[in-house]
């Protein structure tokens, strides 16, 4: 490979929020969903070049950076993003509750596919609304859409808004087409908007494909609200930098005004000029991260083959966050996390972080060198073998 993700570049000590929270420095931290490897490297020379300038006031957001916005998108998803469309802020979880803010009005209903990323839940508490949960149906070790259970709560005229998370975290499902489609349908039917996170839709492995929930239908499109950010992918979060695309003039102006009212409408310049550098220049890096991350989903499958059987690995169709079925233990996935870090020093997510769907799972985030990962599937094996 061109690039080394198997170098161990320390963290400690960089006032990093995954490696810096836990006081031990003992404790490995495979928990929140940042990874442990350098950026692409032209994002890393855009940044020095913005370094050496050395003025660092108030940004405006360049032509350009709408230009890489939609090249990006066109060139590797088929999709045409007009400028317009687009609004930057400083993630997606701002982004998302803005988006809340300008659809809804307190009191209103608010689907989600739990087990579902935890953030959604306060982002919909924050705006005053009221959590519906669609569960998926968990069976051979994956998840699918509970269709019917989605159909009769949507037609509740409560339900304002679907939370739409594409691919899927921390399921591992990337949504296909025909899936996509039946959930818009739905979702038209009964007058639901639906709101895409789509943060990770460039972790997506062979054999599957992420395809953009506006991207199928013109009506879908006049429907819908996106989300995305290359953070997940180029490992950007601290940059803090997000998009969101809405076709529709009108609720386009509501989430630019919700985006005001959050004070959450300023970005910085290394964010813009990193976004720029990894959509114009970083595509061969991603394609190898992503067989890097493949090969440590691999690795970590075979190693609970032959060490960890009685826990059933989920799936992993994209993202780099495993999920762990440890329901053979007949304990709360909380007590699971607690024991794994008093007794091994492992800090993983507990599952019911993401919704009373997600009781008696662990998530593990495998974007690491190998070694990490080998030294922390060696703790989980003390800690779990029953």
């Amino acid at each position: 490979m061109k690039y080394n993700f198997d170098e161990i570049i320390p963290r400690r000590g960089t006032n990093s929020y995954k490696w810096d929270m836990a006081e031990d420095q003992d404790i490995l931290p495979m928990w929140v969903a940042d990874m442990d490897f350098r950026t692409a490297p032209a994002v890393i020379e855009a940044l020095r070049k913005r370094v050496e300038h050395g003025i660092f006031g108030y940004t405006k957001v360049p032509p350009a950076y709408y230009d890489a916005i939609g090249n990006w998108f066109r060139r590797r998803h088929g999709w045409k993003i007009e400028k317009e469309w687009i609004i930057y802020t400083t993630g997606v979880v701002p982004a998302l509750s803005a988006v809340i803010k300008a659809l809804t009005v307190p009191g209103d209903r608010i689907l989600v596919q739990t087990p579902v990323y935890n953030c959604f839940f306060s982002s919909i508490r924050n705006n005053e609304c009221e959590i519906i949960a669609n569960p998926l149906i968990y069976e051979n070790e994956t998840y699918r859409i509970d269709f019917e259970d989605l159909e009769r709560k949507a037609a509740d005229p409560k339900v304002k808004l679907l939370l739409l998370c594409n691919p899927h975290n921390p399921a591992g499902r990337v949504w296909t087409r025909r899936e996509l489609t039946r959930i818009g349908e739905i979702c038209l039917r009964h007058h639901v908007w639906v709101v895409a996170d789509e943060i990770h839709c460039e972790l997506v492995f062979p054999g599957h494909t992420y395809t953009p929930f506006a991207s199928i239908s013109e009506e879908f499109l006049m429907h819908s609200v996106t989300c995305t950010s290359p953070s997940k992918a180029f490992n950007l979060a601290g940059l803090q930098i997000a998009n969101i695309f809405s076709a529709d003039a009108d609720v386009r102006a509501k989430i630019d005004k919700a985006i005001n009212i959050n004070e959450v409408c300023d970005v910085n310049p290394f964010g813009v000029e990193a976004l720029m550098a990894a959509y114009n220049e970083g595509g061969e890096w991603l394609e190898e991260l992503k067989r890097y991350l493949l090969d440590n989903y691999d690795y970590l499958k075979m190693y609970f083959k032959a060490h960890l059987p009685q826990y059933p690995v989920t799936v992993l169709e994209g993202t780099y966050l495993v999920w762990v079925n440890c329901s053979v233990l007949k304990q709360s996935s909380q007590d699971i996390a607690h024991a794994l870090l008093d007794k091994e020093k492992l800090w993983v997510n507990e599952g019911s972080l993401y919704g009373e769907a997600g009781e008696n799972f662990i998530r593990i985030n495998i974007a690491c060198p190998r070694k990490t990962l080998t030294d922390g599937l060696d703790r989980l094996k003390l800690a779990l073998t029953i």
